[in-house]
């Protein structure tokens, strides 16, 4: 049954074929105002968040009740290394210059010296710790300050006066911004969207629209971090998202309208087509992959969840430039599309009885079984290293050896032991002040902690002025890094509590090490909420769309695997440090949130591959009621446009792992890994194969679900051409 002209997929589409100089007015008028908006009320990326409804951040609010001069960030650590000595004169003379400078520095309010701070100086007398404090927490402190911290840095360090600087602060710059890693991602496009298409214009047109979402993406991004917290990765991480997704959904389209042309549509009726039927898939994959972002809110942790709505602000800008802003480009392109052609590479292809794709399903489809088995052996194989998956947290002694984080980081741990970097605070609430008895419990905390395994010291209480909060320092053996920190932290929650039972006072434990720890725990706890809700929307959407029971759960658990393959190949390179050196990468965690997001990003993605795959089957099932040719048919269709989108995605997601952060190398991995083993295994072999076994069963709907489940269309049949008499299918041959 015909159904009616929608206004996004017809009677837009006709409208801004019809004038596209409006539309594409309206879409630089809608680009200057983010362009205004982010200079006007543009903030900055921040590492500091809030864990609600943990220990570790009870005890960030208790000291901000109680003892604010401890609650904040903005301290710095300035590292010297002396080889002839911290206290021989010569070197006590840069020490005292240098911290006359330091003073000088903007928005700085404090100097601690470490010839009269306890501790300061390493026990071999080479390295020494300088503490710096500013005015303002970390995400408050301009970026002209922080710079000129660098630079003084780099002017007074010397081979036998190395100064380093760690902390939070420093990150800011280290990490903050693009890279060339973009860039590298974006030329692998162009070569492979130039194979696909053999044609040089074709090719620019899914570069331009990726750019341009991504553009107003980052822009919009870039106001959101003036009233929320977004981590400083977020650009990188926004960068690699829409490259990837937003050339993959103008690939598809632009595909579509040159299949139009190519039957001997009008300009206008090419255009509409690609709307009936690519944006249809672009709407529902790009709704998929927003949906599943947003439900990252479900975890319960704000940066998190900000994290995931400024992706999913990404992919949305890149469904909204694909539907309303390409037809107009496509208009102004129109029949020129092909120009400048490539010699030796076909422009395009519409046949659905030729091709590599198509022998290559019927070479799955005369041996299934076998084909089935030996893949879901292979990717089985890929997920065993998830069993060993450990959840951590990155610090700055995964950065590169080029930042002075690391370079701190390396002097801190050989100065003052690998604890050193990984302090874990414990803020203790006295509510008797008043009371001896319990001012001496406090005191006498460090004693008993020091008779606890794994701490290497501990310092003693810091009281505020009214002694109804005191501090204490606890320095593990161990790095932040290590299963051992991780569980000391669980050892003191377990084992302080009745120390203090019955004494006016309580004990919180702390600081950023338990507070990754606390991150995990909740991560853990929500995963399998998540996740189903995840998978059964899914499966929801899927059935809605294609009419089956049996379609939406094939792709479901295949979806699994390949996000199961993924998680493994994380695991054996960053855990294990399988091939690390090649990205530079120590073996350490995996990061605590990194499997919600991959599974949220890698869920929707897959979805594309999944509706631009089985729509295309469908369409062939419904035209020639062939189980088994409609495969080998909607494979032929769509196996150079999955592999060109396959391999675009791939190539900018793994330029993104010879970048500098270890946790967009994490995600550029994952992400990677499951969209390469989707294309290939999963679309190729998978599918094939176990659609081939189910035959007609894949389109089993029951009436009663048929009549429950609303219908969501991704075909747009009522706008495509009739047609053309085929052949009768070649029988597949099926060995006994």
């Amino acid at each position: 049954m015909d159904q009616p002209r929608s206004f996004i997929f017809d009677r837009y589409p006709r409208f801004a074929a019809r004038h596209p100089w409006r539309v594409l007015a309206v879409t630089l008028a809608i680009v200057a105002a983010l362009v205004v908006s982010a200079r006007a009320f543009g903030g900055s990326y921040t590492d500091s968040f809030s864990i609600p409804n943990t220990e570790a951040q009870r005890a960030i609010d208790l000291l901000q009740a109680r003892f604010p001069s401890q609650a904040g960030d903005s301290s710095t650590t300035v590292v010297v290394h002396a080889p002839a000595g911290i206290s021989t004169p010569q070197v006590r003379a840069q020490v005292d210059q240098l911290m006359a400078e330091l003073k000088k520095l903007p928005e700085v309010v404090g100097v601690a010296s470490p010839y009269t701070q306890p501790d300061a100086i390493s026990k071999d007398g080479t390295i020494a710790r300088i503490g710096l404090l500013y005015d303002a927490k970390a995400q408050n402190v301009r970026t002209s300050s922080i710079q000129a911290l660098a630079n003084l840095r780099g002017q007074v360090s010397t081979p036998g006066f190395q100064v380093e600087v760690g902390g939070q602060l420093i990150r800011h710059v280290e990490m903050g911004g693009l890279g060339n890693t973009e860039l590298i991602g974006v030329g692998a496009a162009v070569i492979i969207l130039l194979i696909a298409f053999g044609s040089v214009v074709a090719m620019g047109l899914p570069i331009v629209s990726a750019l341009l979402a991504l553009g107003a993406g980052l822009l919009g991004i870039t106001v959101m971090a003036r009233f929320v917290s977004l981590p400083s990765f977020t650009s990188q991480f926004g960068a690699m998202i829409g490259l990837g997704v937003g050339i993959d959904y103008a690939l598809l389209t632009v595909t579509r309208f040159r299949e139009g042309l190519a039957q001997k549509l009008s300009l206008e009726d090419a255009i509409a087509q690609a709307g009936a039927t690519a944006g249809r898939s672009v709407l529902f994959a790009g709704t998929t992959v927003v949906i599943a972002m947003l439900g990252l809110w479900a975890v319960g942790l704000p940066f998190v969840s900000w994290l995931g709505t400024s992706a999913a602000l990404i992919v949305a800008l890149s469904v909204a430039v694909t539907l309303f802003v390409q037809p107009a480009i496509l208009r102004l392109v129109g029949h020129h599309i092909d120009r400048w052609r490539l010699p030796f590479l076909p422009t395009v292809s519409h046949e659905s009885e030729s091709g590599l794709g198509y022998r290559w399903s019927r070479v799955i489809q005369r041996a299934p079984v076998p084909a089935l088995v030996l893949s879901l052996g292979a990717l089985l194989i890929m997920a065993v290293p998830l069993l060993s998956l450990r959840l951590g947290s990155s610090d700055a002694g995964n950065n590169p050896t080029s930042y002075t984080s690391r370079r701190a980081y390396d002097l801190l741990s050989q100065g003052f032991g690998p604890g050193f970097n990984g302090p874990i605070l414990l803020v203790v609430r006295v509510d008797t002040p008043n009371d001896p008895a319990t001012i001496a419990r406090v005191e006498a905390l460090p004693a008993a902690l020091k008779r606890i395994a794994g701490v290497d010291a501990a310092s003693p209480p810091r009281f505020n002025a009214a002694k109804t909060a005191a501090i204490i320092t606890v320095t593990p053996t161990t790095s932040p890094q290590s299963a051992a920190t991780s569980a000391l932290v669980q050892r003191l929650r377990t084992d302080l509590a009745p120390t203090l039972q019955g004494s006016g006072a309580t004990v919180l434990v702390g600081g950023a090490t338990a507070a990754f720890i606390d991150i995990g725990d909740r991560i853990a706890s929500r995963l399998p909420l998540f996740f189903g809700a995840v998978i059964g929307l899914s499966f929801l959407l899927l059935m809605a769309v294609f009419r089956s029971v049996l379609v939406p759960l094939k792709a479901a658990l295949m979806n699994l695997l390949a996000i199961g393959a993924a998680y493994g190949v994380l695991v054996a390179v960053f855990q294990w440090g399988w091939l690390g050196g090649l990205i530079g990468v120590r073996p350490g965690p995996v990061e605590s949130f990194l499997p919600m997001f991959l599974f949220a990003i890698l869920f929707g993605l897959s979805m594309d591959y999944e509706v631009f795959l089985v729509s295309r089957i469908r369409e062939e099932y419904l035209l020639s009621r062939d189980a088994s040719a409609s495969v080998a048919r909607g494979l032929s269709l769509t196996t150079r446009l999955i592999t060109a989108a396959a391999a675009i995605m791939v190539s900018v997601f793994i330029s993104f792992a010879f970048g500098d952060n270890r946790i967009i190398k994490e995600f550029g991995i994952g992400l990677a890994t499951a969209i390469f083993v989707d294309a290939t295994l999963v679309r190729l072999v998978l599918v094939p194969a176990f659609m081939q076994v189910a035959g007609d069963w894949n389109w089993w709907f029951p009436g009663w679900l048929d009549r429950v489940i609303p219908r969501i269309s991704v075909e747009g049949h009522h706008l495509l051409p009739p047609p053309a008499r085929r052949p009768e299918p070649v029988p597949v041959r099926h060995r006994d």
